[in-house]
């Protein structure tokens, strides 16, 4: 389906929820905090979604899909919030906006399972992830008078 039509059904969905005063369209993604983005400029990177997207809510996780072999993006992505509620908000507010001149999907997703860890990775790039890099609070012992 064209970019441009999904985004004016779920605009459709949108306010004929407002209409009937019956359950929102939304209640069917009550239990998944994840969102698909599609359409993303191929040179933004994680960290620029994270910027455009943290507007409605904490971001815990972030998968934007690259090229196997060329590391490139292929321009969409899947973001979890923190909080299911974030994504009503990023749904309704930015599906159809445009992004450097283009026009973004942003629509719930059920089921999305996280890839797992890459098998493939050397002892300290999994030290790493297993870790995090941020810097290790510093211990002071005491000294003894």
């Amino acid at each position: 389906m064209n970019t441009m039509t999904n985004v004016k059904n779920v605009l459709k969905l949108s306010e004929t929820d407002l209409k009937g005063g019956k359950k929102s369209w939304h209640e069917m993604y009550k239990d998944s905090a994840w969102i698909f983005v599609g359409g993303l400029p191929y040179t933004l990177t994680e960290g620029d979604v994270i910027c455009v997207f943290s507007q409605y809510g904490e971001i815990v996780n972030i998968n934007l899909i690259r090229d196997k072999s060329s590391g490139k993006s292929k321009g969409f992505c899947f973001l979890c919030y923190e909080d299911q509620r974030s994504t009503i908000l990023a749904v309704d507010n930015l599906n159809g906006i445009k992004l450097l001149g283009r026009t973004i999907r942003v629509d719930h997703v059920a089921d999305y399972k996280p890839p797992k860890e890459n098998e493939k990775m050397d002892e300290e790039t999994l030290r790493l992830y297993m870790e995090g890099c941020a810097p290790k609070p510093m211990v002071h012992k005491k000294e003894r008078s």
